[in-house]
């Protein structure tokens, strides 16, 4: 271990180690991370050809739902719960508020936060999205028919919780 802290980035990277062809199938047969990843990006591609006819995105459409509470969220709460940073939930919003479905305007409580509103159209079209989001989670949760949609729902978000935290 010592003598790789003093290999130069070269050195480590073009070493003579391989790994098995036998390795590389069993990661692809059982790795979490490469499956977990291959169905967000299917499913959200499903979601987002549903909301497509509303131009909309999956991604879009989870910012406006997150959105729609009793009080406006400030930024940070909206980031956690997204798991993302404040710079790319600020990217995302970008064009939301561009639309006029969202309006961002400093706390009043605390000048340095800043609050997230949806607006009537927001809410509008989050209404519009709603059902074509219930049809296609009904479609999803009856792919996995044979599986439990809740276990798998609560394994996801158990994953999803950083153990440090």
């Amino acid at each position: 271990y010592q003598h790789n802290l003093s290999m130069s980035k070269k050195d480590f990277n073009h070493s003579d180690q391989t790994v098995p062809f036998a390795d590389t199938i069993m990661v692809r047969d059982s790795c979490l991370c490469l499956h977990v990843r291959r169905a967000a990006r299917t499913i959200a591609r499903r979601f987002d050809d549903a909301f497509r006819p509303l131009d909309l995105t999956s991604g879009q459409y989870s910012l406006l739902m997150s959105l729609n509470r009793p009080y406006p969220p400030h930024m940070k709460d909206v980031a956690d719960l997204l798991a993302m940073d404040r710079t790319t939930l600020t990217a995302n919003l970008k064009p939301l508020e561009r639309r006029g479905l969202v309006e961002i305007a400093p706390d009043p409580k605390d000048k340095r936060g800043r609050l997230i509103t949806l607006t009537r159209d927001g809410m509008a079209l989050l209404a519009r999205a709603f059902p074509i989001w219930q049809e296609t989670q009904q479609q999803l949760e009856n792919q996995v028919a044979d599986e439990d949609p809740k276990q798998l729902l609560a394994a996801l978000i158990n994953l999803s919780h950083d153990p440090d935290d």
